[in-house]
């Protein structure tokens, strides 16, 4: 079963070649639960979409509390995301129960994403606040490979 989810996962991430990153300007739209939003539709943002599966999305691993998913505009090849399926806009409104279930798949996922890309080591990050540069406002966490 591990060897078949690799392979997947494999023929996801090596076609990937980016000739260059576009400006993050270039490639996020407003999200209607941005705070700056005139009608805010909690369960409208694009994570939402996906956990309800009115989007598409390659799923990594999913459970009853996250799902974890290959970013659609990777900044490096297994650039991964870990999202609550319950909608929290940012980090210190999300209950600890889930900032734990979701930090409990970051081994599982970035072993199986380092074995597949041959990357050295990757970063754990989460943008918390338009400051930090969180643009869609549902809690995640993103798996950034990194390349010795």
């Amino acid at each position: 079963m591990e060897a078949r989810r690799l392979a997947i996962l494999y023929s996801h991430l090596c076609p990937f070649r980016s000739p260059s990153v576009p400006s993050l300007s270039s490639i996020v739209s407003p999200s209607a639960c941005a705070p700056q939003s005139k009608e805010t539709f909690p369960h409208d943002c694009v994570f939402c979409q996906i956990i309800r599966g009115d989007s598409p999305a390659f799923k990594l691993y999913e459970d009853d509390m996250c799902l974890c998913i290959l970013d659609t505009r990777p900044l490096s090849p297994g650039h991964s995301l870990i999202i609550p399926k319950s909608h929290f806009p940012s980090l210190d409104t999300t209950p600890p129960s889930v900032v734990a279930a979701m930090c409990s798949k970051v081994p599982f996922i970035s072993n199986a994403i380092i074995k597949v890309t041959g990357a050295d080591s990757f970063n754990l990050l989460v943008n918390n606040g338009v400051a930090a540069g969180q643009v869609v406002f549902h809690v995640i966490a993103c798996g950034l490979l990194r390349y010795a």
